[in-house]
């Protein structure tokens, strides 16, 4: 793939992390046409890929030598560095020159700098592109992409990218990355006041299923809202997003604030009410389980 636009004719791709996110976002590839190699640590669950046609690798070296353009959505910056950067069993090892890596995982804007100064060196390119929109999102292909680095390289993916989502260009290399944990901290103050507004409508004994029809339209309409009104009344809380997930990315936002010298007090109060969740043994759960620890302060429970 030389400086032209990504297509299925010119660019094998190769993807690291087939979890909720990267399964769905996978599976637009395939059914594009491009040539896919995958690789996840449990290897079952790349197995529904290899059944659509993807190919199977041992390790993001082998995955890297076979493709041109490597994708990874993992769990925390620790992986990232372990699949991307590590010297033998690291996709960079494995990339040729020209290659381009892009991380989607949510990570530490700092760790995406030196991953593009790695490949850099390597005459490789290196995109940090987080998404937002959760399972729901990955699976129609309508995520919000923010991407870091070298405006041109992301534009040649634009094909690629357009499969997913929508990418917004954000600036050089760690700027997607710190552009993903703003809309994290948007987000988490948004879940408070969602399920604030739950527990009070319950407590003043409305039907909550029609309040929140009825703010939906109004002012208090979200994306939250919409994404996980419905589910926390069924006490669906299947993860579109972890509750771990969401704790580590606010953990990495509160990191940052600190060197910043920013004071984010909602970002801290959300961090607090979903380390709670944790403590309970609630980290594999949605980000929607928010409504658990509302219920516990006020022992009250919805529907009863």
């Amino acid at each position: 793939m030389a400086t032209s636009a990504a297509n299925p004719s010119n660019t094998r791709l190769g993807w690291i992390g087939t979890g909720v996110m990267g399964r769905s976002m996978c599976a637009h590839l395939i059914n594009a046409g491009y040539t896919l190699t995958v690789f996840n640590r449990t290897l079952s669950k790349a197995q529904p890929l290899v059944d659509m046609g993807a190919r199977l690798a041992q390790s993001p070296h082998e995955l890297a030598a076979q493709s041109d353009v490597v994708f990874s959505i993992v769990g925390y910056p620790s992986d990232v560095r372990q699949v991307l950067l590590d010297p033998t069993s690291g996709a960079l090892s494995g990339l040729r020159p020209g290659g381009i890596l892009v991380d989607m995982t949510t990570s530490e804007p700092s760790l995406a700098v030196e991953i593009s100064v790695a490949a850099s060196s390597k005459n490789c390119y290196s995109i940090d592109a987080p998404v937002s929109g959760g399972d729901r999102g990955a699976k129609n292909g309508i995520l919000a992409i923010f991407a870091g680095g070298d405006e041109s390289v992301v534009n040649r993916l634009n094909p690629v990218f357009s499969l997913m989502g929508k990418v917004n260009y954000m600036g050089a290399s760690g700027k997607g990355q710190f552009a993903k944990l703003a809309n994290q901290i948007t987000i988490a103050s948004t879940m408070v006041g969602l399920v604030e507004g739950i527990i009070y409508a319950h407590k003043a004994g409305l039907n909550v299923a029609s309040f929140l029809d009825a703010i939906s339209t109004g002012a208090a309409g979200s994306k939250s809202l919409d994404l996980y009104g419905s589910r926390i009344l069924k006490r669906d809380f299947e993860p579109g997003f972890f509750v771990n997930h969401f704790v580590k990315d606010l953990g990495i936002c509160l990191k940052e604030c600190q060197s910043m010298g920013l004071a984010l007090p909602g970002l801290a109060l959300a961090q607090q009410l979903y380390l709670s969740l944790k403590a309970h043994g609630e980290g594999n759960l949605g980000t929607q389980a928010l409504i658990l620890a509302l219920e516990r302060l006020n022992n009250a429970t919805l529907g009863s």
